[in-house]
């Protein structure tokens, strides 16, 4: 009888939300944790330096670095598939001379459609000390065409590497040691009106994000609000750490970084991040004890806090509080479809609510 009543409540919940959903465009940043990282195993890493991942949008392709054997160079770009974002990951494929060459082939970025692919390399012909360099596809299935260095607009004679695209096409962020810059290394943007338009100059993130020290392998969410990167600034746990800065909309400013922590950080060096489209996993390079080389790829997830009343349970209760919040931008209530929201407290809200019903959720310790 109980669990009948508890339906009833969602039901009623549900059917007031509908009732009152309003067409608001507002923007918060709502609350989520980090799963515990696990390694991707010795199919993926090897006893060599394995880092700076790309996943693809459809999440069956991650793209990385290595100095294993086999490759062309010291660092070489390979790829690992699965079928299914439930499958395990396929042994990892060199992506063959075509792309990689005699000298450093690294951080790679994929394209949202799959079709271009972007990497750094001190190979001959290009503008400074390190490159950002594009090869493309017509078809998935394709093999890579010739790559091309991407130009002096964004190449400098400095080292300009670890390129990161928003999924729009339209805004493009790496790491350059160009002068005019903060510290050692700072982030970069350059941003186009369209896909078929040239990019622009390079824009310093400026010193809200920027350090002192070195800021390097920026990764971008697909909404376009979440920025990771690594950096070797005061206050990281290890060599170099993850960090974190957020927007409140896509045309606002980056806020003041902030670290993510013991759980993602490490005494050792971590860095190397890419965010899967659907904001639920985090891969990451890191060179902690655990590790199977010189350096491994890690996964963790992030997941929405959906116990909205810290009650041990996700309820009925939960989904009324988040229908007393409808149309606001409460971060408390705002857990999709990320797991940081969209800010705004509706449907997608009670849709990640509606996963996790009936879900016991353990104290935070």
């Amino acid at each position: 009888m109980n669990r009948k009543r508890k339906v009833k409540e969602i039901l009623i919940c549900v059917l007031v939300a509908v009732s009152i959903l309003l067409a608001v465009d507002r923007d918060a940043k709502a609350d989520f944790t980090f799963g515990t990282p696990t390694n991707l195993g010795p199919t993926v890493n090897s006893t060599s330096h394995d880092a700076d991942t790309s996943i693809s949008a459809d999440g069956l392709s991650l793209y990385f670095n290595s100095t294993r054997p086999g490759g062309s160079g010291s660092y070489d770009i390979w790829v690992t598939k699965r079928e299914t974002a439930q499958d395990s990951w396929g042994e990892p494929i060199n992506l063959g001379p075509t792309v990689n060459s005699g000298d450093w082939e690294h951080t790679p970025f994929i394209s949202a459609d799959g079709l271009t692919l972007y990497f750094s390399s001190n190979r001959p012909g290009g503008s400074g000390m390190v490159d950002i360099w594009c090869t493309t596809r017509t078809t998935a299935s394709d093999p890579w065409e010739t790559p091309v260095d991407l130009g002096s607009t964004i190449n400098s004679s400095a080292a300009d590497a670890a390129i990161y695209i928003s999924s729009d096409g339209l805004s493009l962020y790496f790491n350059s040691t160009r002068a005019g810059g903060y510290g050692g290394q700072d982030l970069y943007i350059s941003t186009r009106p369209m896909c078929s338009d040239p990019w622009g100059e390079p824009v310093n993130l400026g010193q809200i994000v920027n350090s002192s020290a070195w800021d390097f392998t920026p990764a971008l969410s697909s909404d376009g609000r979440f920025l990771i990167f690594g950096s070797n600034r005061v206050g990281a746990l290890g060599m170099d750490d993850l960090w974190l800065t957020t927007r409140e909309t896509i045309v606002d400013p980056w806020g003041e970084p902030v670290n993510l922590g013991p759980v993602i950080n490490s005494s050792s060096g971590d860095g190397g991040a890419s965010i899967s489209a659907d904001g639920s996993t985090l891969y990451f390079a890191s060179n902690r004890p655990g590790s199977l080389g010189e350096g491994d790829i890690w996964q963790v997830s992030i997941e929405p806090i959906v116990d909205l009343n810290s009650d041990g349970i996700v309820d009925a209760t939960d989904m009324c509080i988040i229908v007393d919040s409808w149309g606001t931008d409460n971060p408390l209530c705002d857990i999709g479809p990320m797991p940081w929201g969209d800010g705004i407290v509706d449907v997608q809200d009670l849709i990640v609510l509606a996963e996790h019903l009936f879900e016991e959720i353990p104290p935070v310790e």
